[in-house]
């Protein structure tokens, strides 16, 4: 594995009876790069996000993560090693505050377990850590309101804090847009952006304008395989992409 590549797939397969869901997968993504992974609905995006978490095993392949095999690690390994994600649907602590959900996931993150469920209020350098966490997302007015009263676009944030309230070195990003407006998406994108020098980040989105805004690089998946790789600009004049998003290919989750 190049020394700059900070996550990478060999031949990674996954069956679910006569479906094929990811086919021989080869991706890599590099330190300090954006890398989006795009294709149709039904693609097979969701279950590969799956196996790089190890929320799903696969068939087949490999998984290496900054130069370890992690192919049979679980979840919490995987975030040990430095590895976060965040969901397409928000999930949040409603009734805790903003910054308290935040302390939580860095407490986590330390490795603290043994008060996870103690006065997290009380530890000042856990306070002071997550205090930063949210100013890097543009949070920090909204700390001590509760989770559940900020909008959508404010939890889409909060649960990108909490994300990387375990300092991971790679972010796995589902859909950060989702459910956003038009201003809610380009805020997500400036934040994302500002987070660019801090985090390698693998991005799974729809929103194409934010993908070709962000992206260093772009992957895409049409029935279960990677079929293009390249800059944003390569990506957009590829005429194998260009038929997928026509509908004349498709996939399947």
């Amino acid at each position: 594995m190049a020394a700059d590549v900070l996550l990478q797939t060999q031949g990674l397969c996954k069956r679910y009876g006569g479906l094929l869901a990811t086919d021989h997968v080869d991706l890599d993504v590099r330190a300090g790069e954006i890398h989006a992974l795009i294709g149709p609905n039904g693609a097979g995006k969701s279950t590969l996000i799956g196996q790089l978490s190890g929320e799903i095993r696969p068939d087949r392949g490999h998984i290496h993560f900054a130069g370890r095999p992690v192919t049979a690690e679980s979840v919490q390994q995987r975030a040990r090693l430095g590895m976060g994600r965040s969901f397409q649907i928000t999930s949040i602590f409603p009734d805790f505050t903003v910054i308290e959900n935040v302390m939580l996931a860095s407490q986590v993150g330390s490795g603290s377990r043994r008060r996870m469920f103690g006065n997290v209020r009380a530890d000042p350098a856990l306070r002071e850590r997550s205090a930063l966490t949210l100013r890097a997302v543009g949070l920090d007015p909204h700390a001590d309101r509760r989770a559940a009263d900020i909008s959508h676009g404010a939890q889409r944030q909060l649960e990108l804090a909490i994300a990387l309230g375990s300092s991971p070195r790679l972010l796995l990003l589902d859909e950060p847009m989702a459910g956003l407006g038009p201003v809610e998406s380009r805020q997500m994108v400036d934040v994302l952006l500002g987070l660019k020098k801090e985090v390698t980040m693998l991005l799974v989105e729809h929103d194409m304008d934010a993908v070709f805004m962000l992206a260093d690089r772009i992957s895409v998946l049409v029935y279960g395989r990677i079929i293009a790789t390249g800059a944003p600009d390569e990506i957009r004049a590829n005429a194998d992409v260009q038929r997928a998003y026509l509908g004349e290919s498709g996939g399947r989750e």
